[in-house]
């Protein structure tokens, strides 16, 4: 079967690699007869073209690289392909196809409310709780439509109100938001990571909630199962390629064994 190359950003933090390598092994789980690998593609080892150069040693001729991102910002439209490309330009024989970032999905939105639930929010006060989802932020203005369209939809299924904030690069901050929605009523405030590992900007993220006062801090997203899930299908989509949906009975089953 046609192998998985998961393409995280990488960090300082070693908590990063961490969360990306438990990611890495629920997902090959949930693939069995699929070889994941991951590489990264700054401060952590072994880098994209590492990897890709090894597969290539041992035969393998065709790889899906999925970019580990929540949104289709700079990484997903330039970076990426750019590692791909100049990486496979000296591989003639190894053919890369770069399968759809994460999201948005409604399985990161179940993703984000298990990590709440799991902070101490009752599944029950979603009335009386306003959200932050907090993105590590981007000057891609594509990308900061995509979290307030994610911000607008998760607030029509029952909390009181759900606002963007981001960690840098746009406005507001965290601590702006948790104080917003404590203004226009909320009686809790819950700050919720729009992030998949540990690193500088969701550190970044935890201090503004606390400084703002937000009542519960939710963890990153990591390994969850919602979010295995969707490496599933973004797999089986890459494998049937450009234009198809992918294929459902390889997505479903691994689901299954992820839950």
């Amino acid at each position: 079967m046609t192998p998985l190359l998961l393409v995280a950003h990488g960090s300082r933090d070693p908590r990063h690699a961490a969360t990306v390598l438990a990611l890495r092994e629920r997902a090959a789980a949930a693939l069995p007869g699929v070889r994941v690998e991951v590489g990264f593609l700054d401060f952590c080892v072994p880098g994209v073209p590492q990897v890709l150069e090894r597969l290539a040693a041992e035969g393998v001729r065709d790889v899906v690289a999925l970019p580990l991102l929540l949104t289709r910002a700079f990484h997903a439209k330039a970076d990426i392909p750019a590692v791909l490309r100049e990486a496979t330009a000296c591989l003639p024989r190894l053919r890369v196809r770069q399968a759809g970032v994460l999201g948005p999905s409604p399985l990161l939105t179940a993703a984000l409310e298990r990590r709440l639930y799991e902070a101490g929010v009752a599944p029950g006060d979603r009335r009386p709780t306003g959200v932050v989802l907090a993105s590590a932020g981007s000057s891609d203005p594509e990308a900061s439509a995509v979290i307030a369209a994610i911000a607008r939809e998760w607030r029509r299924t029952g909390w009181c109100a759900v606002r963007p904030a981001f960690a840098s690069a746009s406005l507001p901050r965290v601590a702006d938001a948790v104080r917003a929605l404590r203004a226009e009523g909320a009686r809790r405030v819950a700050v919720a990571p729009y992030v998949l590992a540990p690193g500088r900007l969701p550190d970044r993220i935890a201090r503004g909630a606390e400084e703002g006062g937000a009542d519960f801090l939710a963890g990153v997203l990591g390994a969850a199962p919602e979010v295995v899930s969707l490496v599933v299908r973004r797999y089986a989509q890459g494998v049937a390629g450009p234009g198809h949906a992918g294929c459902p009975d390889l997505a479903v089953a691994a689901r299954r064994r992820s839950a």
